[in-house]
């Protein structure tokens, strides 16, 4: 190679990185020239002039090609920037996003259980309060004084005395069907008696000797066996409607 060729290319060298420095942001003259790229613009301009025709269009060749180089790696450059950025914004939205459905779905795991919770506790609450009435109705029973005779009022009242007050609808219609609360309705065929039409009609003497009389006595026994047989009233009412007995 020949020293004007070496001499053109180092020529065209600097003035590719002159621009490359313009494209990164190399302050600007008065003019709008870089002082430094026209001292070396007039610096190559005499060198090439000073190379044959042919040197001269293959030193300027090379010059473009470098700052065509330079460019092309400052634009990569920018664009892996600009890619890593949106990168890391999206990565931190994803970030926010995944944690606040984890805690959106943990509150409303929370808000599922502690109503749960409250269901079990009320019906926990019913059962208890259920059973307690139960006992203490049916344990009233001895504090209806003996009569000689009775209205289906005064029977009625005294059901309401001793059934569960959430029973009682379950109980009256079970009276209603099997005696319309005569405490002392016979079945001709079969020879049950009393209110609940127990057959026979003995069994009530488990519940007291005045069974035949007594419509308390009566009403204690078929609270029991309502109770012992199918659970409550409403359970024998429900077994009633069912197979039309119980």
């Amino acid at each position: 190679m020949s020293g004007n060729l070496v001499r053109g290319l180092a020529v065209a060298s600097a003035t590719a990185v002159t621009t490359v420095g313009a494209v990164a942001g190399v302050a600007q003259s008065s003019t709008g020239q870089s002082t430094d790229d026209a001292e070396t613009k007039a610096s190559g301009s005499t060198l090439l002039a000073d190379l044959p025709v042919g040197q001269q269009a293959q030193v300027q060749t090379a010059s473009l090609t470098q700052q065509a180089d330079a460019q092309a790696i400052a634009a990569d450059s920018s664009a892996v920037f600009t890619a890593a950025e949106e990168a890391r914004k999206q990565a931190a939205q994803d970030a926010t996003a995944k944690q606040k459905a984890a805690q959106e779905k943990a509150q409303q795991e929370k808000a599922e259980q502690e109503a749960k919770d409250r269901e079990e506790a009320e019906q926990k609450a019913s059962r208890s309060s259920s059973s307690s009435s139960s006992s203490s109705s049916t344990a009233d029973a001895s504090s209806f004084a003996p009569q000689s005779s009775y209205t289906t009022a005064e029977v009625q009242a005294i059901a309401r005395g001793m059934v569960p007050g959430n029973q009682f609808q379950c109980f009256s219609n079970i009276v209603d069907h099997e005696s319309g609360w005569n405490y002392k309705a016979v079945n001709p065929s079969s020879g049950a008696y009393g209110l609940v039409q127990a057959y026979p009609g003995s069994k009530m003497s488990s519940a007291g000797a005045d069974w035949r009389t007594n419509p308390a006595t009566q009403i204690k026994w078929g609270l029991n066996y309502m109770n012992d047989r199918y659970g409550s009233p409403c359970d024998a009412w429900s077994f009633w409607q069912a197979n039309g007995s119980y």
